[in-house]
């Protein structure tokens, strides 16, 4: 990168968007062909966005949702992680599937190979920070090879162009403090056909440490035509409507924030909206909500495997609420999947007979640990 403009791209706070009154905050947009209901969207991350889990957000108001990263090794195609990563089965479109890898022919072959089984927008992974996938200079590793990066881009959406589908990318700011490139890769994107930018706040050495900064996707935004959607950090609709502002960026995406917590996309709707804060649900919502998150979840993995992963999301549910912990505790130890329905619906019933509404949220982020994020397989 030339000096100038490394000098020119640490001096962000110049392209900040004016929090002007006029700017809709909330708005449909499109990405291709696609029209999309909103502009909230739920980020992908490993082990967390299965289909039951993208359902799920959009049954409560996000308006697009990404599929875990699918490895473009074509010998794990066949899988049972990635046959289950790849499994759209009743989800509302548009259909996006995120894909990972270090060859351009690679990419571009599972990028077929995915549209070929329902995929109706590719999305490039550039962003995860995980060790298991940056050591395969896979991720937010990529950042550090512009050249392959944009070759990997270039590759991927030759593929997708005869069948008309969209080429989005996903990627962090840099690499690390020193070499935050991402306004380069986004025009070079741009220009190799990609339509949609979504940039995390942090470099790649940041992991999910510290705060999210917003002035490079500001930047970012001030320099290219395609829709620029802003991650990281955004907790709750008051960070929404910050970032959206500060950023100019057509969307937001929400990623640990939405983890029990699938209502913050109508919550942040409809704050943007009116500007005033919805009640928390009602524990009757809730009861539902998670009695057919838990269904599906284990329709999905298999008594043996769903009663196991499901732990980590009912934790997630129940982490700020009374009696959490004690649950919590209890849960893990449950192997058999109606006792833990029952074990489920007995604290459901308890917490009914304080309030008939769950407890406010509490702007807690869940730091996820990076050996739990597995390679894209």
């Amino acid at each position: 990168m030339p000096p100038d403009f490394l000098s020119g791209c640490l001096n962000f706070r110049q392209y900040n968007a004016s929090p002007f009154s006029i700017f809709r905050l909330t708005h449909s947009m499109r990405i291709g062909p696609h029209a999309l209901p909103n502009n909230l969207m739920v980020a992908p991350m490993a082990g967390v966005t299965d289909r039951p889990f993208r359902k799920l957000c959009k049954a409560w108001g996000a308006g697009y949702a990404v599929s875990e990263m699918v490895t473009s090794r074509r010998e794990l195609w066949n899988s049972l992680k990635t046959s289950r990563r790849a499994d759209h089965q009743g989800e509302t479109g548009p259909i996006a599937v995120q894909i990972a890898g270090t060859d351009p022919q690679e990419m571009a072959d599972a990028a077929r190979y995915n549209i070929e089984r329902g995929a109706q927008i590719i999305d490039i992974n550039m962003g995860c920070p995980a060790k298991k996938v940056c050591n395969v200079w896979a991720g937010s590793a990529l950042m550090q090879n512009e050249a392959l990066a944009l070759k990997i881009v270039q590759a991927v959406v030759a593929a997708c162009e005869p069948h008309r589908v969209p080429v989005t990318l996903k990627m962090r700011t840099g690499w690390c403090h020193d070499q935050r490139n991402a306004p380069v890769l986004a025009l070079g994107a741009q220009d190799a056909g990609v339509q949609m930018l979504t940039i995390h706040g942090r470099t790649r050495d940041q992991g999910y440490r510290g705060q999210a900064e917003y002035d490079t996707i500001a930047l970012i935004k001030s320099r290219v035509h395609i829709p620029v959607v802003a991650n990281g950090d955004i907790d709750s609709p008051e960070k929404a409507r910050e970032v959206l502002r500060r950023t100019g960026a057509d969307a937001v995406m929400i990623g640990r924030a939405a983890q029990g917590r699938p209502w913050i996309f109508r919550d942040i709707q409809h704050f943007l909206q009116t500007g005033e804060h919805l009640a928390p649900p009602l524990v009757r919502e809730v009861r539902r909500v998670l009695s057919e998150h838990l269904t599906e979840h284990i329709g999905l993995y298999g008594e043996y495997t769903g009663v196991r992963s499901a732990r980590k999301h009912l934790g997630w549910y129940v982490r700020d609420w009374p009696g959490g912990d004690a649950f919590r505790q209890r849960i893990n130890a449950i192997e058999d999947p109606q006792h833990q329905v029952d074990a489920l619906q007995a604290y459901l019933d308890q917490l009914e007979s304080i309030s008939d509404r769950i407890p406010a949220p509490r702007t807690v982020m869940v730091e996820p640990q990076l050996s739990d994020i597995t390679q894209p397989s």
